[in-house]
């Protein structure tokens, strides 16, 4: 348990609460490698962390399809149509599904008297299509997304922006999510945060040690009662 108890979890979406596993399968579908869905997803993350340290943004979609675009031009097999291969990836996030642990861990928490809100990169719109699919969508009271700041986690004011949404300091929040890059951004604009491990061996070093470190949700919501 955190010093002070937190009043809100806010939680990552893409990895955190949906399994992004299937989309390996739209890669092989188009005749590209499984493995290079890892690759694509870290140059969508990076090119918007770039917009966001230089004062830019553009929406999750168009910077993963451009990052996609590239990414099969230049593979071995290039696909013959590149435009319907880009968008039969892409289409996959609408069929994700969250990881098991999430249902029972997210009820266990509400359950718990804890506040919960989501603040993802990627759309409000897919959250909220992967939670009502799930059957917590209630459990949740506000979705949100980097469009409202403008700005892509890690930076401060896409945190900002959370907790004068839900009218809450830094303090009373705590952000949950399976990338250290998100809990170390997190914890430097005041909020607590807690990693879901999901199998990772290691937290950076480089990166500020997080609050809690659970298994998953429902770890977490046994730690934090």
């Amino acid at each position: 348990m955190p010093p002070n108890r937190p009043s809100v979890l806010v939680f990552d979406v893409n990895e955190t609460l949906s399994d992004m596993g299937p989309l390996r399968d739209r890669f092989e579908e188009i005749g590209a490698p499984g493995g290079l869905m890892p690759l694509w997803f870290a140059g969508t993350l990076r090119d918007g962390f770039a917009l966001a340290a230089s004062g830019g943004y553009a929406d999750f979609a168009e910077l993963a399809r451009d990052s996609l675009r590239g990414l099969l031009a230049s593979a071995e097999h290039r696909p013959v149509d590149l435009d319907a291969a880009v968008r039969h990836v892409l289409s996959g996030f609408s069929e994700l599904a969250v990881h098991p642990d999430v249902p029972p861990g997210v009820r266990a928490l509400r359950a718990a008297g804890y506040r919960l809100v989501t603040m993802t990169n990627g759309s409000t719109a897919l959250t909220e299509k992967l939670l009502d699919k799930a059957g917590v969508r209630d459990c949740f009271e506000a979705l949100m997304d980097v469009a409202g700041p403008g700005r892509w986690k890690p930076h401060p004011s896409a945190y900002s922006h959370v907790i004068e949404g839900c009218a809450v300091s830094a303090d009373q929040a705590m952000l949950v999510a399976v990338h250290p890059w998100d809990v170390d951004g997190a914890q430097r604009a005041g909020l607590a945060g807690a990693w879901l491990r999901r199998g990772a061996a290691v937290y950076p070093d480089s990166l500020t040690e997080p609050t809690l470190i659970a298994e998953d949700l429902t770890d977490l919501a046994r730690l934090l009662g």
